[in-house]
C-alpha cells in the first residue's frame, strides 16, 4: 500500500520529525535522549530573534515607566506559560499586581483543565483585550501563529493603539501582520508531531522570561545581578535580604542587618545607605530622584 498521499501541514510544529520516528520503539533512556536532543536546539532558535526581542524590551520598559501595562494573551500551554511568567514577577521584583497581566483563554478554570473551544473564539480574545490602551504593550503567544483567540486580542489591541507583539514557532505565522514585532522562533517539528508543550513551549518560556526579566532590569529592579526589589513575604526571603546586602556591599552580617532595620526593612534604601554612607531618609530621596535605580541613586545623579 502506498503511503505517499499528500498531507496538509499548516504549521512547522505539526510536521513529523524525522529524528524521532522510532521514539516508540526504543528504551526509555533513548527516548529521553531523543527528547533532550530536540530540547537542546531551542536556545539557538531563540538567539536568532534576540535583536527583535531587544526592541520589544525597550518599548515595554519605556511604556511601563510611563504608567502603561504589559498584557499577555494565549490559549492552552501558551496561556499557562504567560500566567506563570506574569505571576512570578510580583514576588521576584515586588511588581504591583496589574502591571503585567496574563489573559488565558477560558480564564482560571482553563489553567488546570482544558476548556473546549476557547482558543477558537476570536471574540473572546477581543473581549479580554477590551482594557488594553494606547499606553500598553500586548503580546500574543501562539505556537502555530494562527490561534483565533490571539488574533482577536491582537486585533483589538492594535485598534486601541497598543504596541503589539506575536510570539510563535512559525516564521510564516498567519497572524504576523497583526504585530509590530513578530518573534517567530523557528523550533521546527516537535518530537511528537503537534505537541507544542515541548519545544515550542520551551521557546515561549525563554522568550517571556527574557522579555520580563530584561524589562525589570531596565526599570532598576535589580542591582548588578541581585534581586534588590524582592518581596520578603516569608522567613526564607527575609533572611535573603541580609544576604543580598552582604553580597552587594562586601560587609559583614551585623552592619547589613542594622542598616536594614534602620531602613524599616526596605532593602533598596538600606543598600543605598550602605553604599553612599547616608541616613535612610536621604537614601529614600536618592531613590525617588533616580527612579528607583540603586546605581544611579548611589552616584547621586537624577534619573
Amino acid at each position: 500500500m502506498s503511503t505517499s498521499r499528500s498531507v496538509r501541514v499548516t504549521a512547522p510544529t505539526e510536521r513529523r520529525n524525522p529524528r524521532t520516528l522510532r521514539i516508540d520503539q526504543v528504551t526509555p533512556l533513548e527516548a529521553l535522549r531523543l527528547l533532550n536532543a530536540e530540547d537542546a536546539t531551542v536556545p539557538g532558535a531563540v538567539a536568532a530573534v534576540l535583536p527583535l526581542l531587544a526592541r520589544v524590551v525597550e518599548v515595554t520598559a519605556e511604556r511601563l515607566r510611563a504608567g502603561g501595562r504589559l498584557h499577555y494573551f494565549g490559549a492552552g500551554t501558551s496561556g499557562r506559560t504567560a500566567v506563570m511568567d506574569a505571576a512570578e514577577l510580583i514576588p521576584t521584583f515586588s511588581l504591583p499586581p496589574g502591571v503585567v497581566v496574563a489573559h488565558h483563554a477560558g480564564g482560571p478554570q482553563a489553567l488546570v483543565q482544558p476548556v473546549e473551544g476557547t482558543e477558537d473564539d476570536d471574540a473572546l480574545g477581543a473581549a479580554d483585550a477590551a482594557g488594553v490602551t494606547a499606553a500598553d504593550v500586548a503580546v500574543g503567544i501562539a505556537a502555530s501563529g494562527r490561534t483565533p483567540y490571539v488574533a482577536g486580542a491582537l486585533t483589538a489591541a492594535r485598534a486601541a493603539g497598543a504596541f503589539t507583539v506575536l510570539v510563535s514557532s512559525n516564521p510564516e505565522a498567519p497572524l504576523a501582520h497583526l504585530a509590530d514585532v513578530h518573534l517567530g522562533v523557528d523550533t521546527g517539528p516537535e518530537a511528537i508531531a503537534g505537541s507544542t508543550r515541548l519545544k515550542a513551549a520551551t521557546a515561549q518560556k525563554l522568550v517571556l522570561n527574557g522579555l520580563s526579566t530584561a524589562v525589570m532590569v531596565a526599570l532598576g529592579r535589580t542591582y548588578s545581578n541581585l534581586m534588590v526589589d524582592v518581596a520578603a513575604s516569608n522567613e526564607k526571603l527575609r533572611g535573603r535580604l541580609v544576604t543580598i546586602l552582604m553580597a552587594a556591599t562586601d560587609l559583614e552580617e551585623g552592619p547589613c542587618a542594622a542598616a536594614l532595620a534602620a531602613s524599616d526593612g526596605e532593602l533598596k534604601t538600606a543598600l543605598v545607605c550602605l553604599l553612599a554612607d547616608c541616613p535612610p531618609e536621604e537614601g529614600r530621596q536618592r531613590l525617588a530622584a533616580s527612579g528607583g535605580r540603586v546605581g544611579v541613586a548611589v552616584a547621586g545623579q537624577p534619573a
